[in-house]
Parts: structure tokens; C-alpha cells; sequence
């Protein structure tokens, strides 16, 4: 992902992939996590997880980051079917998803 100036997020909290499954576990067993690349924008990432989980734009920011820096991050949980229709909304434009038991 193309960088946008690191400003935003000078306070963010440290969230990491762990973090996300420990948070995310309790009544929510299944996860989307969401992989880097090199060929979507920031934005356009923001944009797209906006769509597919109805998240604000900080928290879409903030898992954006998360992708950027570390390479993946879990981007929704809930149930299977909940977590296969974000998957699918992230695919659409091509990002790299996977579904998972947390």
C-alpha cells in the first residue's frame, strides 16, 4: 500500500494479529484477516473495508495501518456467514482475505 503520511495515527494504540484473536474470540468464532499488498492505495483499502464492515473510517484506518506495517490484520469477526460476506465485499477489488475459526 502507498503511504499517506504517518500524522493520523501518531497515537493509535499498538494492536497486533494476537491482540485482535484474544478481543475477537469470545462470541465470535470465525475472523477475517486482511493481507498486505502492493497494489492498492490506502485509500482505496479504507474504502473497501468501510463497505465491508461498516466500520468508521478511523477504525478502517487504523486496521489499514495495522496491514501496512505488519503485513496482515483481522479486519471483522463474527459469525461464518457474517465473516464470508466481508471476505467476499474485500475480494471484490481483488485484496487478499481469509476466513478463520478465532
Amino acid at each position: 500500500m502507498a503511504s499517506r503520511g504517518a500524522g493520523v495515527f501518531a497515537g493509535m494504540e499498538e494492536r497486533t494479529i494476537e491482540k485482535e484473536l484474544d478481543s475477537h474470540h469470545v462470541g465470535n468464532p470465525y475472523i477475517v484477516i486482511l493481507y498486505n499488498d502492493d497494489y492498492h492505495s490506502q485509500d482505496e483499502v479504507v474504502s473497501q473495508l468501510q463497505l465491508a464492515t461498516g466500520y468508521d473510517i478511523i477504525r478502517c484506518e487504523q486496521i489499514m495501518m495495522e496491514v501496512h506495517t505488519r503485513g496482515r490484520s483481522v479486519a471483522h469477526s463474527g459469525s461464518e456467514e457474517e465473516c464470508e460476506r466481508s471476505a467476499n465485499i474485500l475480494r471484490q477489488i481483488r485484496l487478499q482475505v481469509e476466513t478463520d475459526r478465532s
